[in-house]
């Protein structure tokens, strides 16, 4: 089973490499910590997606820190055109006929998030999959965020993701979105993407004919290309483009600025302390 981490980002907003962020209790960086999350919780190989800049510093910390029982390979996105084009990148390294995951390089979804998917995913009959929390449980800190706004039908199915822009804590639990859409308050307990998907391997044809129809020269982004999937299967469309939402409990904390750093660090603290993860990294390699 693997797992493709989108780590070739700029991080404009937070100004440096985000995934070598230090986020442990022992200043291990974000990176780190998905990685031994994603192979605890049943992933056993790890692509990095990777870019120009920040490449080199991501491949020199792999090589001179990870466990050796860590399997990782890179694939190299040339230019910064998204998301989709980010899981295309390593689309030559995937298994043929396989499914696979896709994860952010700087969210932290947790053990039990990664578990959900790959149990999804090695289960009889799997669909495409996302992993949801309540927007409540996706926000740390007030400064502004995106998130893609899940709606499910009764059967659990994905129906259509609203990605909202300028997503901010108020004071008192509420959430609003000052991107101009509406409505502008949201609702805390609305089911939230966090880019972990589950994606069987036909759907990478139709990221491939996405980033065609778009000309190749912008950014398309997966959220988005899902929704207008699941536009086409609102008409009939086929099993091919079916999303299951598995809903996950507890929190995903990420870092998206350079305040966030401190918080993800008191939050990880307060899950140790809690017994809800190891003190060390990387225990599922060495038990």
């Amino acid at each position: 089973m693997t797992l493709v981490v989108l780590a070739a980002g700029r991080a404009t907003r937070y100004g440096g490499v985000k995934p070598l962020a230090s986020v442990g209790i022992g200043g291990e960086p974000v990176l780190d910590v998905l990685a031994s999350d994603a192979l605890a919780g049943g992933f056993e190989r790890l692509i990095l997606v990777i870019g120009p800049e920040t490449g080199p510093a991501l491949r020199y910390h792999v090589a001179r820190t990870w466990p050796r029982q860590a399997a990782v390979e890179f694939a190299l996105q040339e230019t910064p055109r998204g998301t989709v084009d980010a899981v295309l990148a390593a689309a030559h390294l995937l298994d043929e006929g396989s499914p696979f995951g896709v994860a952010n390089a700087d969210d932290l979804p947790g053990e039990t998030g990664f578990s959900l998917l790959a149990e999804h995913l090695t289960s009889p009959g799997a669909t495409n999959a996302t992993v949801c929390y309540r927007l409540r449980d996706s926000l740390l800190g007030d400064a502004p965020v995106t998130r893609g706004l899940c709606h499910v039908d009764g059967d659990g199915m994905l129906v259509a993701v609203d990605e909202r822009r300028r997503v901010t804590p108020l004071p008192g639990g509420r959430v609003v979105s000052r991107d101009g859409g509406v409505p502008e308050e949201l609702d805390p307990g609305q089911l939230v993407s966090v880019n972990l998907w589950g994606f069987q391997p036909d759907l990478l044809e139709l990221l491939r004919t996405a980033m065609t129809s778009s000309g190749g020269n912008e950014e398309v982004l997966l959220p988005e290309v899902v929704d207008q999937l699941l536009a086409t299967r609102r008409t009939g469309a086929a099993r091919s483009t079916a999303v299951r939402v598995l809903r996950a409990p507890g929190r995903c904390i990420g870092v998206t600025h350079p305040g966030d750093v401190a918080l993800v660090q008191a939050e990880l603290a307060c899950e140790i302390g809690q017994g809800d993860r190891p003190a060390q990294l990387w225990t599922s390699l060495t038990e």
